[in-house]
């Protein structure tokens, strides 16, 4: 009879095998990691600066949350097919999210942004808010949240254009390190 650790051991390594084997959620990520390094690049390339920290900033060009869920949307319909009612489902969910990075969110840092321009002493100095916020360390609001259109856009083609030739030729990442180790091996 075996032990209970070793069957779930067992169980954590085929979760483990099959989380490397969706090349779905892999090419999705893929473009995401492709429009969050392109922030990069554009930095270099139009402002002329070497700043690492857009690749963990929101907002900017390209929509890297665009093509995470077009990139994955795009997968779901190549694996699925493109009539299915789970492609639906994720088309749907990326037409919220891209709608929310033009709209809600874009909303929120231009409200920020007002608000960050407010004079400093609109409020009653050392009142009870001011110390708290103090002693919070209190910044002033992020501005660059959301996404113009034009963001989007580019952000939801780089999606697909990622996914769709990762999935036609390369497949999983489990796949591809089958591939290397048989080449090596």
């Amino acid at each position: 009879m075996s032990s209970p650790v070793s069957g779930d051991a067992g169980h954590w390594l085929l979760m483990a095998r099959d989380f490397a084997d969706n090349a779905v959620l892999w090419w999705g990520l893929a473009a995401c990691g492709l429009a969050q390094l392109s922030k990069l690049a554009i930095e270099l390339v139009v402002h002329r600066r070497w700043r690492p920290a857009v690749l963990v900033e929101t907002g900017g060009m390209p929509s890297s949350h665009s093509a995470l869920m077009t990139g994955t949307a795009a997968g779901v319909g190549w694996y699925e097919g493109f009539q299915s009612p789970l492609f639906a489902l994720a088309a749907a969910l990326s037409f919220v999210v891209l709608y929310d990075a033009s709209g809600v969110r874009r909303a929120a840092g231009l409200t920020a942004a007002r608000v960050n321009g407010l004079p400093g002493g609109l409020w009653q100095p050392g009142s009870a808010e001011d110390t708290a916020a103090v002693e919070a360390g209190l910044r002033p609001l992020k501005e660059n949240l959301g996404h113009t259109r034009l963001e989007v856009l580019i952000g939801s083609l780089i999606g697909p254009a990622v996914a769709l030739p990762g999935l036609a030729f390369a497949g999983s990442p489990l796949h591809l390190a089958q591939l290397l180790i048989g080449h090596l091996g």
